[in-house]
């Protein structure tokens, strides 16, 4: 398949032809627990996200198919998550302005926007954006997602319609409208969190919601729940929905590319982390871009479908690899076993309790929280601990959306920190064995009169270019009135842009005034490239130039040779 000039493989393709009998099994009981937990669960992030139950539903089916012929996961299951829910909620809502259909059409947009964006990242190769977040921020922003989760379907469980917006608003509604609790809709609640909880502790691979959904429905066709005030899904229509064109209006393109940008950066993120966990459990890799524009193609086949966004489902995965699933064709089963429920098996859905859907929403929202990990960033990096609680603080307080731009925004002001101050050292002269190495003096390494040579330990850009210059001079002070050679190190220097260069040239001019040579060992690719457009490497001379420190350190030492001899002092 091409796609803008470029092929796409189609994996699925060759999954099928080189498809073993063996696997069959396997991946039949995998489709048939994913299936069980992917229904309720899609009807339940429904609700979160805004739409009836039946369009959870489609977004489980045709995004997993999508995925399973383009993906480069062998178990990754793309379907409905609860991030991606808080931010189709987030950006639709407010647009939308309480019309159901006006939702309706903004979602598919939103959706038709994130499968574009995905796809042209995908091919421009924009995969890398899965390392963009930080562990720590991610996991922050996950936390801040899990508790503006939870917090809105605490109303859900007391039978209260809530309608603040925000965590902390929301809270406050609750506790001041606490006396109005739907008494029989808490007890349901807790029925259904307690069975939950003992089947979790004694049996924990068991589908829970769909031990949720069962038991709720049972209780409303048993005990006529539905009666005496407890409220259902009520019908959910069978079949699917024929594709249409949505509407939307010039002034909805802006707030919905904004959303859908948000949207691709959380949903890729989160779904890589669980992609690239069970590549390496199962011993296989990945491919960062090609899962891009897959998850693209995903989005867009459920916009087709009238469903919204997707990301890769950490619960829905981790159930089809517990249960033998071996390839793609488990997720293909699932989607068939969801087709044939929406086409033949609906009816007893009506009965559903809502606070059933809280219920499973709130245990599948409990898997965002990852506390081991927060203790350990503590142990290990506080600056990058209060990172991640400062993304839970920006998701608490002012919402998903805007969550995702602190997020990004603490991920890009940590890089520029440690860009900004990377390591360097002086460096000195090793013998063992008959061979000179380069290595710190902590390591053993003398330095030679007459000679410094310097490392610095990241590209020399304009936001690091003050640093670099000040810790050059401080290194070419040793032994002042001896040096004659100052040599840059530049193998860890990839990048020179031109306000690195104009600092070098500083350098360079000011050693010079002191009667020492600037001479840069090592440069190589886009450094060297920009050290010749700035005329920089003429000007310090291709005798001054040299492709390793130890050539360059030859030379120094054929000089000294030639004038007065070299004398080694010790470190």
């Amino acid at each position: 398949m091409k796609i803008a000039g470029r092929s796409i493989p189609i994996r699925g393709i060759a999954m099928l032809r080189s498809y073993r009998p063996e696997w069959l099994w396997g991946d039949v009981s995998a489709g048939l627990a994913i299936a069980a937990v992917a229904l309720p669960s899609g009807i339940a992030y429904a609700r979160l996200a805004g739409f009836p139950p039946a369009v959870g539903i489609y977004s489980c089916i045709l995004p997993a198919v999508a995925y399973a012929f383009f993906g480069s996961s062998r178990q990754l299951i793309v379907n409905p998550d609860a991030p991606t829910c808080a931010l189709i909620a987030a950006t639709v809502a407010p647009l939308a302005a309480g019309d159901p259909s006006r939702y309706m059409d903004l979602s598919v947009a939103l959706t038709f926007f994130t499968g574009i964006f995905c796809i042209a990242g995908g091919l421009a190769g924009l995969g890398v954006i899965s390392d963009f977040l930080s562990r720590p921020i991610l996991t922050g922003y996950l936390h801040g997602i899990a508790i503006s989760i939870i917090v809105g379907q605490l109303g859900g469980l007391l039978g209260l319609r809530v309608q603040s917006e925000g965590v902390l608003q929301a809270i406050a509604e609750i506790a001041r409208r606490i006396g109005e609790t739907h008494s029989l809709t808490l007890a349901v609640a807790v029925v259904l969190i307690v069975s939950i909880f003992l089947v979790q502790r004694l049996v924990p691979r068991a589908p829970t919601a769909l031990l949720a959904v069962i038991l709720g429905i049972g209780a409303v066709l048993i005990l006529g729940l539905d009666a005496r005030g407890l409220a259902v899904v009520g019908k959910v229509p069978k079949g699917f929905p024929v594709p249409s064109i949505p509407f939307i209006r010039g002034s909805d393109v802006w707030p919905l590319a904004l959303g859908a940008g948000g949207i691709l950066v959380v949903s890729f993120c989160s779904m890589m982390t669980t992609s690239r966990a069970f590549a390496i459990k199962n011993h296989y890799a990945i491919d960062a871009n090609q899962d891009l524009v897959a998850l693209g193609i995903s989005d867009l086949a459920s916009a087709f479908g009238h469903g919204f966004a997707v990301s890769g489902s950490d619960s829905r995965t981790a159930v089809g690899d517990a249960t033998g699933g071996t390839t793609q064709m488990m997720a293909i089963i699932a989607a068939i076993v969801m087709a044939v429920v929406l086409l033949f098996f609906t009816e007893p859905l009506a009965y559903l309790p809502t606070v059933a859907l809280a219920v499973i929403i709130i245990f599948a929202t409990a898997g965002l929280f990852d506390l081991r990990s927060l203790a350990g960033y503590y142990r290990v990096s506080k600056g990058e601990f209060f990172h991640s609680i400062a993304a839970t603080v920006g998701v608490i307080t002012v919402g998903a959306l805007p969550g995702v731009l602190i997020a990004v925004a603490l991920s890009v002001l940590r890089l520029l920190r440690l860009a900004s101050r990377p390591e360097d050292a002086v460096l000195g002269l090793k013998e063992e064995a008959g061979k000179l190495s380069i290595c710190s003096p902590a390591d053993g390494g003398s330095f030679t009169l007459g000679l410094v040579i310097y490392r610095f330990g990241a590209s020399l850009l304009f936001f690091n270019a003050d640093f670099f210059k000040k810790r050059a001079t401080t290194a070419s002070q040793v032994n002042r009135g001896s040096i004659r050679w100052f040599v840059l190190d530049a193998g860890s220097m990839p990048f020179l842009d031109i306000t690195g260069a104009h600092t070098l040239e500083s350098l360079r001019n000011e050693l010079h005034s002191t009667g020492i040579t600037l001479v840069v060992a090592n440069a190589r690719g886009r450094f060297r490239e920009t050290l010749r457009r700035t005329g920089l490497a003429e000007r310090i001379g291709a005798q001054r130039t040299y492709p390793s420190v130890h050539d360059a350190v030859a030379a120094f030492s054929i000089l000294e040779r030639t004038s007065q001899g070299s004398t080694m002092i010790g470190a």
